[in-house]
């Protein structure tokens, strides 16, 4: 056992593939991913805010590979990308139109996926509003998304995760063959989370990087990474890691995690190497990251 309690799997354990098998290179490809947290990262990096289109060109502009967004919907239904489920002072995006929205400053997902590089890919971090407990099942963020994401995955690497079980099970149900992952919380107990996403039907686990940090000095610990993907891959999932420090990122990546979802994007860029940025052809230096049939 290591000290979170993830068991060997070479004893005992029967590689059980659950609900529907993957290739577990399918989202990410070949090798690891690093993603650029909202852009450039959280809050403002070189001057530019989280979740803006400058934040997430410029990302691209540094030859990074994925980009994550958050997305919600407003009062009339159109998809916007931000974070937070309300404004400074207290106004919901939810509760506002499009054209309010853009007046604040936020940015349309059309938008963005009309000046992303097309090389670029692209994780929707789905954020439902509380009232859609209150729509039908075809009106609620998940079944907005659905559409446009379905037909964006054909012109681009895409991912759609959320912490929302059923906005996940949603979309499989409107768009089967959609790349899809399930995101876990801040220190989410690491077994717990592996055989609850062994037994749904998502591509990858998005677990925060507390859930494979030692509790004390909150260090990266390899060797719980290293036990822990067996039992992902045996399940056909793939293990994304979201919010290392840029000097952990290289740790996971390192001990066999399949994507980052990092802040300070330049810096983890720099800590990195060469081997995690794009070229300006749109393949990634050295032993092809992905490519955009996987």
């Amino acid at each position: 056992m290591t000290p979170i309690g993830v068991p060997s799997p070479r004893r005992g354990h029967e590689t059980v593939r659950t609900v529907s098998p993957r290739l577990t290179d399918r989202v990410f490809g070949a090798g690891p991913a690093v993603i650029g947290h909202r852009g450039l990262g959280c809050g403002v990096v070189r001057g530019h805010r989280e979740n803006t289109l400058g934040s997430f060109t410029a990302a691209a502009a540094l030859g990074t590979t994925w980009v994550e967004a958050d997305v919600r919907r407003t009062a009339d239904d159109v998809l916007v990308v931000g974070h937070d489920e309300v404004y400074p002072g207290g106004t919901r995006v939810a509760d506002i139109t499009a054209a309010d929205a853009d007046r604040r400053g936020t940015l349309r997902l059309h938008t963005l996926l009309e000046q992303l590089p097309p090389e670029v890919g692209l994780d929707v971090d789905l954020k439902p509003a509380i009232d859609d407990s209150l729509r039908p099942p075809s009106r609620t963020t998940a079944a907005l998304l659905a559409p446009v994401v379905a037909a964006e995955v054909r012109r681009r690497p895409l991912l759609v995760t959320s912490f929302d079980p059923a906005a996940l099970h949603r979309l499989r149900s409107q768009e089967p063959s959609l790349p899809l992952g399930w995101l876990t919380w801040h220190r989410f107990p690491l077994d717990v989370a592996v055989a609850a996403c062994a037994h749904m039907d998502v591509d990858v686990l998005g677990l925060h990087v507390g859930s494979l940090a030692d509790r004390g000095s909150g260090a990266v610990e390899p060797a719980t990474v290293a036990e822990a993907l067996p039992f992902v891959h045996g399940a056909g999932r793939q293990l994304m890691v979201w919010c290392p420090a840029p000097a952990s990122a290289g740790v996971l990546l390192e001990a066999g995690a399949d994507a980052v979802v990092v802040d300070e994007v330049p810096r983890a860029l720099e800590l990195l190497g060469p081997q995690h940025a794009r070229t300006s052809a749109g393949s990634t230096v050295g032993a092809g990251r992905w490519s955009r049939g996987a």
